[in-house]
């Protein structure tokens, strides 16, 4: 069974900046994007980024301009670059890699907390 090990969260001032990194255990075939979602207490979970194979990205409003995803896709590798992070920002962040096949993996999650 595939797994994916993300890394990189933890504590950090308002204004600051963290980098999440997402690795699978093991290759995987016909990943077509690659992506990060977060839930914060309370909340559904959500898109924050996603890159596909043909490298076209996607982010939510609320990190444009501050977050920026990229991947290597011989590799199944995604990372998150956050740049100043807000209290917003706050929830578990989880990697997600969707195939041809719209099976989804996911990664266990990893916290990030920013405090104001």
């Amino acid at each position: 069974q595939v797994q994916l090990v993300e890394s990189g969260g933890g504590l950090v001032q308002a204004g600051g900046s963290l980098r999440l990194s997402c690795a699978a255990s093991r290759s995987i075939s016909g990943i077509n994007v690659m992506g990060w979602y977060r839930q914060a207490p309370g909340k559904q979970r959500e898109l924050v980024a996603s890159i596909t194979s043909r490298g076209s990205t996607n982010y939510a409003d609320s990190v444009k301009g501050r977050f920026t995803i990229s991947g290597d896709y011989a590799k199944n590798t995604v990372s998150l670059q956050m740049n100043s992070l807000k209290p917003e920002d706050t929830a578990v962040y989880y990697c997600n890699l969707l195939d041809g096949r719209l099976r989804n993996y996911w990664g266990q999650g990893t916290q990030v907390t920013v405090s104001s």
